[in-house]
């Protein structure tokens, strides 16, 4: 299951992460005139040749100045989080983004894609469209990323960094629906982070916020990270992993005993006269063989 913490400017910071156990090493380019960062392009080339991803977030649109950076640094993964949609929550300018996402692809074929997927808070937006665009850009996307949608975000036209969870039935829906990895965010803290894990079922993890330091004041410090707290995410990630393959192997072998109890109850059927009960319990096998396959699919991350 993949590990990835965000905000991660230097590589000293990078080197911990590794350490720790962190898959993805996540960096944020804030500014359209300043994109280039001697250190910041050290810190992503530090994963080069190793089994750590560097993923970079560009907060712009400009699309040729978006080249030149990856030219530049030359990431595992480009990260786009625009909002996606209105004030409302309608979907706009889709066409414009899948399609930029599909040239780029072409043209750095070696750079993954991650696309950030809108998601409200539980209960606040019921008619919120995030499996339709969890449909619409899987196609041209390498990773989905289930951020949390608010109204008035914390910056403009984009989505995250609100430090608060996303509708966890509304994200477990987008892991089964999405034919591509889906990574759980929005509001992950140590605290937090089996229970979501365990309840979604993602193919990873990302914190940003609630791996920060504290103000006096109790609030996230951006670009200043608490590695107690990142190595603790690390470990409790690692620990629902563990216990969902636990859950996994056991509804494989509960499968295996209903695939031979079917076929020892099929071949024990008479030539003639099959009794009414021994149709309704083989039916009832297979019924219960269906549950848990459709069980088995929302494993995807073990």
């Amino acid at each position: 299951m993949i590990v990835q913490i965000y905000e991660i400017q230097t590589p000293q910071e990078a080197e911990i992460c590794m350490e720790l156990g962190v898959d993805h090493i996540g960096s944020v380019i804030l500014e359209l005139h300043d994109w280039r960062d001697t250190l910041l392009r050290e810190t992503l080339w530090l994963s080069e040749g190793t089994e750590f991803k560097s993923s970079l977030i560009p907060l712009f649109h400009d699309a040729d100045t978006t080249y030149r950076v990856l030219d530049y640094y030359r990431p595992d993964f480009i990260h786009f989080c625009d909002s996606l949609t209105d004030e409302k929550g309608k979907p706009v300018m889709l066409e414009r983004f899948i399609e930029f996402q599909s040239g780029l692809r072409e043209r750095f074929p070696e750079v993954g894609i991650i696309r950030s997927i809108p998601l409200p808070r539980e209960g606040a937006f019921p008619d919120f469209p995030s499996l339709e665009l969890g449909r619409r850009f899987q196609a041209s996307s390498d990773i989905l990323l289930t951020d949390t949608w608010v109204r008035e975000a914390p910056v403009d036209g984009y989505i995250g960094i609100t430090g608060e969870p996303v509708d966890g039935r509304l994200a477990s829906e987008l892991v089964v629906q999405s034919r591509c990895p889906v990574i759980l965010a929005g509001g992950l803290s140590p605290e937090n982070v089996y229970e979501a894990v365990m309840a979604v079922r993602p193919e990873g993890a990302d914190s940003c916020t609630q791996t920060n330091q504290l103000t006096d004041t109790g609030n996230p410090m951006r670009f200043e990270k608490d590695f107690r707290k990142v190595n603790q995410f690390v470990q409790e990630v690692r620990r629902a992993e563990m216990d969902l393959r636990e859950e996994k192997n056991t509804l494989l072998e509960r499968l295996e005993k209903l695939r031979a109890d079917l076929k020892d109850r099929e071949a024990a059927l008479p030539a003639h006269s099959v009794r009414p009960q021994q149709i309704m319990a083989i039916e009832a096998l297979e019924d219960e063989i269906e549950t848990v396959e459709k069980e088995l699919e929302k494993f995807k991350s073990v």
